[in-house]
């Protein structure tokens, strides 16, 4: 499975956008009153999640449950992400709901902040003749680029 960022908002009407790590949105979705189950299930069938993203500062015990779930790092802004933020963040992509803009801006938000740790993961597999996907998790996870394990084997993920 892929390595995923996952922005996510668990309010009366859930929604999920998952990106994978180049920033790129791969699905998104989002549903009343669905659950938890539902939550978890439609993001284990994405990826794995390194990044659950939230657009609030302080967001709502329940984005809790699902980074828990997937041993994924919480991701929040140092501020409440505004409207026109979020329209920002979002001008290029067609969605449903306002939910999933929310919460895609979240994912953008989170994609922005580790960026920085991507690439220097991404340079060390360059220099190294690895498969960068198989380092940059465990990079934003815990690891400095250098400290990182890696492995040649393209699609194969440590950490």
């Amino acid at each position: 499975m892929a390595n995923i960022l996952v922005g996510v908002d668990t309010g009366k009407t859930q929604a999920v956008v998952c990106v994978n790590l180049e920033g790129k949105r791969i699905c998104s979705a989002s549903s009343r009153f669905a659950g938890m189950g539902w939550l978890v299930r439609y993001i284990g069938g994405a990826g794995t999640p390194v990044i659950l993203a939230s657009d609030k500062k302080r967001p709502q015990k329940t984005v809790l449950k699902p980074a828990t779930a997937f041993n994924a790092l919480l991701f929040t802004p140092k501020n409440d992400i505004s409207v026109v933020e979020k329209e920002g963040l979002s001008k290029n992509h067609v969605l449903g709901t306002v939910h999933e803009r929310d919460v895609l801006s979240a994912a953008i938000a989170a994609y922005r902040h580790y960026s920085n740790k991507s690439r220097q993961a991404e340079r060390k597999a360059k220099a190294n003749g690895a498969y960068a996907d198989s380092i940059k998790a465990p990079v934003i996870k815990r690891y400095s680029a250098y400290e990182a394990p890696w492995d040649k084997k393209p699609g194969r993920s440590v950490g």
